[in-house]
């Protein structure tokens, strides 16, 4: 099992500087709020990735018959493994993308190589967003190893209900309210890590500034 990604080739090949698009892109972070009115325009619901276990509750607790609730991935955390302990079931037969070897019981975690290099293959995993109902079981696999894999309550299909069936559910109250503006959060160990790429000049296009400008990064 490896989580060491690789260098030169791979960043040439990625070529997308410092992606967390997951939280922005699934959630679709632009200008859809703006445009939601009446639903407490001050504060949303959202989950504290470094409180949630992946219990499984926001699959199944939410009002809606889809939940609000999906998987993002934090590219930059991310290990890109062979082995990757979000995407294979503990029992899977073969390396490869058939259903049974899968932990996601809809598919919506999708691997797609990357590169092979030094005798070591790498991989790119996505997610469906429509297919994802926010059981956590990657989240709970992928804290194994790098925890990129984590889950957020998407603003486009949330209510935003006064009191949250979700949260009042959660074993570990990881649901918080953020404020509209900046209704996403990332986790403390990704923050970090972006601040250091944006500080040091590795990402010499801005998008680590203007990513921690735009989400929650309060501890």
């Amino acid at each position: 099992m490896t989580d060491t990604q690789p260098t030169g080739d791979r960043r040439r090949f990625l070529a997308d500087g410092i992606r967390v698009a997951g939280v922005v892109a699934a959630g679709s972070l632009g200008g859809f709020l703006a445009g939601r009115r009446g639903y407490a325009a001050e504060s949303r619901w959202q989950i504290d990735p470094d409180e949630c276990i992946g219990c499984g509750n926001c699959a199944t607790y939410c009002v809606l018959d889809e939940s609000a609730v999906k998987c993002v991935q934090c590219f930059d955390m991310c290990g890109y493994c062979d082995i990757c302990t979000g995407y294979f079931d503990p029992r899977y037969k073969k390396l490869d993308t058939a259903a049974e070897n899968q932990l996601c019981p809809t598919d919506a975690l999708i691997r797609t190589f990357v590169e092979g290099k030094a005798g070591q293959n790498f991989y790119e995993y996505t997610i469906h967003v429509e297919a994802c109902i926010g059981c956590g079981k990657c989240v709970k696999g992928c804290a194994l190893m790098n925890g990129s894999l984590y889950l957020q309550v998407m603003h486009d299909r949330c209510v935003n209900c006064n009191e949250c069936a979700i949260a009042v559910a959660c074993p570990t109250q990881a649901f918080v309210r953020l404020p509209s503006a900046r209704p996403y959060k990332l986790k403390r160990a990704a923050v970090a890590l972006i601040r250091r790429k944006s500080e040091s000049g590795e990402d010499d296009t801005g998008d680590a500034r203007r990513l921690i400008e735009r989400v929650n990064t309060d501890a």
